[in-house]
């Protein structure tokens, strides 16, 4: 979902009660204020100013709730909770942030208590890729299925699992770390960004997908990229997706080998988790349904499942691409502050998903 597509529930149309969702990221905070059906009634973003401080971004998330109440004219009485996604990795039933690589300088700082006591609402502490996935399950391409998988590609690869209606975030904080699942064991495999070697990340991300168009070229393969590097033009997944859409064999080839590594993450999904569903996002999904590229690169994934996967879930689990864009975080935030809200008011593990 593009910021242009974003549309507003008027308030005199929503679904009490109402929940906000942070979204708070190295570059920029995203909040969002939803009603109890996930439809977005006010939006604002800020720039996260990671070098201010912890403290100070605490303050900068606080207004940006103001702004949205204020948007809509609702009251901080209003709201039965805040749901608030981080970097991690974190400590989540303390609240805490432990040495977030995207937050430099926010180490062992208690960002959920801070929140909440600056805002005066009960806040929900996640992990940001946790949160997106449970944005695309609540009302996104996960919201017909009670099971689903979330897999994010971009510089890194990102994920989140649902099952039953509720997040595995792990006894540990470090549940659905699905980009850190080993995919190669070979002692010259790829390494990682968290300096391990052979996970799904050093193989399926826009990251790794640009290093090994480089090294390609290095190695004398012949594509209109080598061009482009000659005029000094840096490689990115756009570029390298334009050239395979424009019948470039060598970045039609290192598309469909991501696809291959990916599909191998997802056996590996399907014999552990063997979910309802498998959704696709992040910023590189080469035009999702809309291209040409987008549906090879979903068919692909599929094709190697069903190679190397038991054939009841292969068959039967359904792959999509997401929906909900850069909007997922937020609104999957305040959709497990719903999932707080409503288990304390009905003292039950969980709630349905409407």
């Amino acid at each position: 979902m593009a910021a242009n597509e974003r549309t507003f529930l008027p308030l005199s149309q929503a679904t009490p009660p109402y929940f906000i969702g942070v979204d708070l990221g190295g570059t920029n905070i995203k909040t969002g204020l939803v009603d109890d059906r996930g439809n977005t009634l006010a939006f604002t973003a800020v720039k996260t100013e990671v070098p201010a401080g912890a403290d100070a971004g605490v303050g900068r998330m606080a207004q940006s709730i103001e702004t949205v109440l204020q948007e809509v004219g609702l009251t901080k009485e209003a709201i039965a909770g805040v749901g608030l996604g981080s970097p991690g990795p974190m400590d989540i039933p303390a609240g805490m942030l432990l040495e977030p690589v995207n937050l430099e300088g926010w180490d062992y700082f208690p960002l959920r208590d801070r929140l909440q006591e600056k805002c005066e609402i009960p806040v929900t502490f996640s992990n940001d890729a946790n949160a997106a996935a449970y944005g695309e399950f609540w009302i996104g391409s996960g919201r017909e299925y009670h099971s689903m998988i979330m897999i994010t590609l971009g510089t890194g690869v990102g994920g989140g699992i649902i099952i039953g209606d509720l997040s595995i975030d792990g006894e540990h904080s470090h549940g659905s770390e699905l980009g850190h699942l080993p995919i190669f064991s070979d002692p010259n495999a790829r390494i990682c960004s968290c300096h391990q070697r052979g996970h799904l990340e050093a193989y399926a991300s826009a990251t790794a997908l640009i290093n090994r168009t480089y090294e390609a070229l290095r190695a004398g393969r012949k594509s209109s990229l080598a061009q482009l590097v000659a005029e000094g033009q840096e490689l990115n997944g756009l570029n390298i997706a334009q050239a395979a859409e424009a019948g470039d064999e060598l970045a039609e080839e290192l598309i469909m080998e991501t696809a291959d590594f990916l599909g191998l993450g997802m056996v590996i999904f399907l014999h552990t988790i063997d979910p309802a569903a498998i959704v696709i996002g992040g910023a590189m999904t080469f035009g999702r349904d809309e291209t040409e590229l987008g549906r090879r690169f979903l068919k692909r994934i599929h094709e190697v499942a069903l190679q190397r996967a038991f054939p009841v879930p292969a068959q039967k689990v359904v792959l999509r691409y997401a929906t909900l864009g850069g909007d997922a975080g937020y609104i999957g935030a305040a959709g497990r502050a719903r999932v707080d809200y409503y288990q304390q008011k009905m003292n039950t593990p969980g709630t349905p998903k409407n």
